[in-house]
């Protein structure tokens, strides 16, 4: 009985660590992860109208509706956030890759020396912009992150992911390259 409470204390340390040590807790949620589908089109999910300015922190200010007909990759995160932390490699790898197909845009209400920061300790490169704090008409309200919407070039929301994702997994990538031809 007493070698039984020894083990599961024991167990249970570990799982606490686990869940309060930041760089662990990070580790798990990237354990899993799992790759999200892309959906069929349902109309209530399109953005009407694109006139959304942002702030761009590291790459020009633009306004959304330069991307209107492309698809779009668009990430609600912060740097404080462990699930968009565990994320963000996975990001990464798909952004070196799809840089010149997808339009990126990535949103933090952090200011840009705390991402500059973060992004030269972990080499990422990805375009972040600030919202002055409306929402791109026709995106569910975002309550949550990490938020991730892939629009496709008609407008269709065809992925609407709360919480962290593998985003470079073969089958996402194969998704992506069959909404590229659409």
């Amino acid at each position: 009985m007493k070698k039984h409470l020894t083990i599961s204390n024991a167990l249970f340390i570990v799982l606490l660590f686990l869940i309060l040590y930041k760089p662990s807790r990070i580790w798990l949620i990237r354990q899993v992860s799992f790759s999200p589908t892309v959906e069929n089109i349902k109309e209530e999910h399109r953005i009407q109208n694109y006139s959304w300015q942002l702030k761009g922190l590291n790459t020009d200010n633009i306004n959304f509706s330069e991307l209107k007909g492309k698809v779009i990759f668009l990430n609600f995160w912060a740097t404080w956030c462990p699930p968009c932390v565990a994320e963000l490699p996975y990001i990464q790898s798909f952004y070196n890759d799809y840089k010149n197909k997808v339009a990126f845009v990535f949103i933090t209400n952090e200011n840009w020396k705390e991402v500059a920061d973060f992004f030269r300790q972990n080499d990422y490169e990805f375009p972040v912009y600030s919202s002055n704090n409306s929402l791109l008409e026709g995106l569910p309200l975002v309550n949550s992150i990490p938020r991730t919407f892939l629009i496709d070039k008609k407008g269709n929301i065809r992925i609407d992911e709360s919480g962290s994702a593998d985003w470079n997994t073969s089958s996402f990538r194969s998704s992506i390259d069959k909404l590229l031809t659409e």
